[in-house]
């Protein structure tokens, strides 16, 4: 071989690992492009296709509002200045870090936050255009209208799964009729009726921990709640059981409002149709912004919001 042969054929190499060296670096960087585009657009995808499927949310009437809210637990202020309309037939979702105020905002829905002894609240929670804070309202019926769910399942153990479900009209003094109907009523609704039509005489505390979810959710359905309440509801549960719960939330908002708290950013974006984004920055909790959940994972107004739903902190 020539030594012109040799040099053309190392130049032809070198051009050959060059291509190749190329090639990978630019599959790299589409792997990259790729990975921060499912990022960015996953949420997205999911809101958008939940609007495709159910519609355009509709801002019928207002049945919750709350205005200026403040809150405190004895000088630590928690919560600063919140306002949101809650719509009728709609979810709205609640998201942020952990210890941003989302759970002390609902509960000052209806009331519960006044049973820490330190807790104290300023601004309006309208109920049908009344706050329900005035003095004389009969907090009873305020809760049997807002009803909520925990975090944690909590049926009454020492009753059966029939008295569970029945247990808030008996224990607000509520006259019963009916109520082997009502009863089947709130546990299908409930998505729960085809697992314990058999087995109304057995203990609530028996039930999986999905299954004694729902059971809370019948028996707050029992009282005909306008708003329904639910603190992280699948934060304790497998992914069959959340997937059942969210089912039951999706066919339950058609004939009520319904607000979560969650962490889980895709349960956000597949159940609800209105998200309000909360954050703590130091300082008490602030709504960062609220609009139509595909807005939200889409095209949010607040840098903050994009950082948080794109998973850049949290």
């Amino acid at each position: 071989m020539s030594t012109t042969d040799g040099a053309n054929t190392n130049n032809d190499r070198k051009e050959q690992m060059s291509q190749v060296t190329g090639k990978q670096s630019q599959t790299n960087q589409d792997r990259s492009a790729a990975k921060q585009s499912v990022a960015t657009h996953s949420l997205s995808d999911v809101a958008s296709a939940r609007r495709a499927k159910v519609g355009q949310p509709t801002a019928g009437s207002t049945g919750l509002e709350a205005r200026g809210v403040h809150a405190w637990f004895g000088k630590k202020h928690v919560l600063e200045d919140i306002s949101m309309d809650f719509f009728s037939g709609t979810v709205t979702a609640l998201i942020g870090p952990s210890g941003c105020g989302k759970s002390t905002f609902i509960r000052i829905l209806n009331r519960m936050h006044e049973f820490i002894p330190t807790a104290a609240l300023a601004g309006q929670v309208l109920l049908d255009g009344k706050d329900v804070y005035e003095p004389g309202v009969d907090v009873t019926k305020i809760r049997l209208r807002v009803g909520m769910v925990f975090q944690k399942p909590n049926p009454f153990p020492s009753m059966t799964i029939k008295e569970n479900v029945l247990s808030g009209l008996r224990l607000a003094q509520i006259k019963i009729e009916n109520a082997d109907e009502l009863l089947e009523s709130c546990l299908r609704r409930a998505g729960l009726w085809d697992e314990v039509k058999d087995r109304l005489n057995e203990y609530g505390g028996a039930l999986s921990g999905g299954q004694q979810q729902r059971l809370c959710i019948a028996r707050s359905l029992a009282v005909n709640p306008q708003v329904l309440l639910m603190d992280e509801p699948c934060s304790a549960l497998d992914p069959g059981s959340t997937l059942r719960i969210e089912e039951t939330v999706r066919e339950l908002s058609a004939s009520m409002s319904i607000v979560i708290v969650t962490h889980n950013m895709q349960q956000a974006a597949r159940v609800s149709d209105y998200t309000g984004f909360f954050l703590s920055d130091g300082g008490p909790g602030q709504l960062i912004e609220v609009a139509t959940t595909n807005e939200i994972f889409s095209r949010p107004k607040d840098k903050r919001t994009e950082d948080y739903v794109t998973g850049r902190f949290g």
